[in-house]
């Protein structure tokens, strides 16, 4: 798939299954998550891939946040089971360093940046993928297990793997809609 048509059929898709991104596809993967955009070469990210025993261990931390904040008995019981839906899910999270020209939100922007590019990537190699947040993503509890700052943040879980079924089309948008040109 060229460039082109990459960036103008991107779709998720919430339905994965195996197999994972592995060898030369998950190098690029990653490779193109760390040459996006990156004000004063900081390197704001940090990512962990998750796939067989490391999907167990992010259901556990899910699961022990579920239940550290009180969520729903319905929520805690599905929690251990969330990564379950993919054979593989990369947490992305951005690692604040203080800098005097690059505020956080360049920071979080950047790491956001990578996350499209891995998903991108993967789909240039016939994978899918989707990115979700959520409760887990903006849970303080979850940060702290996860050994993060009060600045840091987890920007979302690329849930990456082949696709189950074809992705629902999306109906096109038109530019003028969003865009004003000015001359």
């Amino acid at each position: 798939m060229n460039a082109i048509d990459l960036l103008l059929s991107r779709q998720s898709c919430p339905r994965l299954t195996l197999p994972a991104p592995s060898g030369q596809a998950l190098d690029d993967i990653f490779q193109a998550a760390i040459r996006v955009p990156d004000h004063a070469a900081l390197t704001p990210w940090k990512f962990i891939a998750c796939e067989g025993e490391g999907l167990v261990k992010l259901g556990k931390l899910f699961e022990k946040t579920a239940i550290a904040e009180n969520f729903s008995e319905n929520d805690i019981a599905r929690a251990s089971k969330l990564p379950e839906r993919a054979p593989m899910v990369i947490i992305c999270i951005m690692q604040h360093k203080e800098h005097q020209k690059v505020p956080r939100i360049e920071q979080v922007a950047s790491t956001a940046c990578a996350v499209q590019s891995m998903q991108m990537m993967a789909l240039a190699h016939s994978f899918s993928g989707i990115w979700r947040t959520g409760s887990y993503a903006h849970s303080a509890y979850f940060k702290n297990l996860l050994g993060l700052n009060e600045q840091d943040e987890v920007v979302g879980f690329l849930y990456l793997g082949t696709p189950e079924v074809e992705p629902i089309h999306k109906p096109a948008k038109s530019a003028k809609d969003y865009f004003e040109i000015w001359c």
